[in-house]
């Protein structure tokens, strides 16, 4: 297995970046990530007043990949997620949905332990790891690492866990791939701005798909099949999420527009990953039961 320690970090997902690491495609990188507090917060007494905010969700690499070419994609495997001791989680003024309530930071400094975060000696809570900004480089200007977009970014995803795949258009030969801002745990919608941020590794495999051409990411894992779309709203990022699934499903089967929109509405999720960042992601997720039926394959 190849490792790829955090020396090099990126805070936006860039084209013209050098990369961190080459490597051949099917090979599988452990990735050593910061949390998205660039790992400044170590106890509850440390300040976000205090922190430098220009080191602010930071993503390792950026990774070139032989074989990934523009106008192809990057399938993304993650096979495992480990984490240090530690999370954290904040909110404050102005900050997620809840913003206009407060007047200052609130931080809460937990410990991992098992299975469970250990908030207080009275609450702990069950992990879903997961990873909040993975991506590749766009074609046009840098997306900062805290926005996501079509090259993914900050999508703040909880269905992104072990067992899922992913994949992303790629813009620029290599894909310049990238992930960091790792969480222990967190609710659809991360509505207080923040998961369980937490610092740790990220095992992936990443394979070059040059014949497949992409407009948004997709995510695969187990028993569903999903879009994934950001934009300014909630309900522009869904209506992308469901179109782009439409016509995944409708150019790759013999089902009608017709038949899939029912089909869609029967059986399909559409689901809320964050709701705080400057663009809003939804994924729409499809059992994988129902397309399998339809004959569906990437």
């Amino acid at each position: 297995m190849i490792e790829l320690g955090n020396e090099r970090v990126m805070y936006a997902f860039d084209k013209s970046l050098e990369a961190a690491l080459t490597v051949e495609s099917g090979d599988t990188v452990r990735i050593r990530t910061s949390d998205c507090f660039g790992d400044q917060v170590k106890s509850q007494a440390d300040a976000l007043d205090a922190i430098d905010w220009d080191r602010i969700n930071p993503a390792t690499g950026p990774v070139y990949v032989n074989g990934a070419v523009a106008g192809g994609a990057l399938k993304v495997r993650i096979d495992a997620i480990e984490f240090d001791g530690c999370a954290v989680a904040a909110t404050g003024k102005d900050e997620g949905v809840l913003g206009d309530r407060f007047d200052d930071w609130s931080t809460m400094f937990g410990t991992i332990e098992g299975d469970r975060l250990v908030f207080s000696d009275k609450l702990s809570l069950p992990l879903n790891p997961m990873i909040g900004v993975i991506g590749v480089a766009p074609a046009g200007a840098p997306v900062n690492c805290g926005t996501p977009g079509s090259h993914g970014g900050n999508m703040d995803n909880k269905a992104v866990t072990v067992g899922a795949t992913l994949y992303f258009p790629v813009a620029v030969d290599g894909a310049l791939f990238g992930c960091g801002d790792m969480h222990a745990c967190m609710g659809d919608g991360e509505i207080g701005v923040s998961g369980a941020e937490a610092a740790g590794h990220a095992t992936v495999t990443l394979t070059a798909l040059p014949d497949l051409s992409l407009e948004n990411p997709l995510i695969e894992n187990e028993t569903h099949f999903g879009t994934i779309a950001s934009a300014d709203t909630l309900d522009e990022a869904a209506d992308r999420a469901v179109h782009d699934m439409l016509d995944l499903v409708c150019s790759r089967t013999e089902a009608t527009e017709a038949e899939a929109a029912m089909l869609f509405s029967l059986q399909g999720d559409v689901q809320v990953c964050q709701m705080v960042d400057p663009q809003k992601t939804v994924r729409f997720m499809m059992p994988k039961e129902v397309l399998d039926v339809l004959g569906f394959k990437l």
